[in-house]
């Protein structure tokens, strides 16, 4: 059996680490012949990462299904986007303040120290100053943003666009205004071959239109010879529905977004209640 985990929201808790019982859990199940991968949309450097603190070895389906590693550390597939398409709707993201954003290269994740600054300023606002519902939101998204491993500060992103050596894999737009991110999405949608998907209400994510944790976790299965009934899946948020579409088996997480709740097979504890672990015992309790 291939187990597909999400990352934020469904292996991490709170602290955005890998609890004992989650890594214990997976352990049973690598233990017990089953393949138990990652699927995220962080980078590749920051997934292993976390893997690496916990003492753990997976493949990892990163940056949405952008690119698929195996757990020695090589790459068995990848869909980078178009530099020359995205460039214009960037070049316009940078001239919105109230737009923040990072560009993922395999190893890397980019942001104008502009950005940052904004973002930071953003964090120190009052509960009152926050829209209504977005108070909760706002901080397990900055939070998310600065626990990245792998960011790097530039003056300006140009200079990563002109890196031909650095293919872009992934961008992400974060705003607390719904219409200045409803036309990022809009001018992005424009462009053929994109794929649009968000992690939360605030953002979008953008990738190749074949990149996706669906043809990534399917990549993967083949790449072991599982056939699909046998590929289980668990995740919170709309980013992990492609992977839900394609799967013998999903679990949502006590945490995940109603629609995701309303297409699974089962509903496990939350992220914080350690739910991968309760989800895995349930997979092999059903075997």
């Amino acid at each position: 059996m291939l187990i597909a985990l999400d990352m934020d929201g469904t292996l991490l808790n709170e602290d955005g680490r890998i609890s004992a019982e989650n890594r214990e859990a997976i352990l049973h199940a690598q233990s017990l012949g089953h393949i138990v991968a990652i699927a995220t949309g962080r980078s590749y450097m920051d997934a292993e990462r976390q893997l690496r603190l916990a003492n753990l070895e997976c493949p990892v389906v990163c940056l949405n299904g952008a690119l698929l590693m195996l757990p020695d550390g090589s790459l068995a597939a990848s869909r980078p986007l178009d530099k020359e398409d995205i460039i214009p709707v960037l070049r316009w993201m940078n001239e919105i303040p109230e737009l923040y954003y990072e560009v993922y290269t395999k190893d890397n994740v980019y942001v104008e120290l502009d950005k940052r600054v904004r973002l930071e300023k953003l964090s120190e606002l009052k509960d009152e100053e926050i829209p209504e519902g977005f108070g909760w939101l706002l901080k397990a998204m900055i939070a998310k943003q600065f626990q990245q491993a792998a960011v790097t500060y530039v003056e300006s992103m140009e200079e990563i666009w002109s890196k031909e050596e650095d293919p872009i894999y992934k961008a992400l737009a974060f705003s607390l205004n719904p219409e200045v991110l409803k036309e990022a999405s809009t001018r992005f949608a424009a462009i053929p071959g994109l794929i649009i998907t968000a992690s939360h209400e605030s953002n979008i994510e953008i990738n190749h239109k074949e990149a996706n944790k669906g043809n990534g976790v399917s990549l993967l299965a083949a790449h072991y010879d599982i056939p699909t009934e046998q590929v289980a899946v668990m995740g919170d948020s709309y980013n992990d529905l492609p992977m839900f579409e394609t799967a013998g088996y999903k679990i949502a997480m006590g945490n995940a977004a109603a629609l995701l709740k309303e297409t699974a097979d089962f509903i496990t504890l939350t992220n914080v209640e350690h739910g991968v672990a309760a989800g895995i015992r349930h997979l092999l309790d059903r075997k």
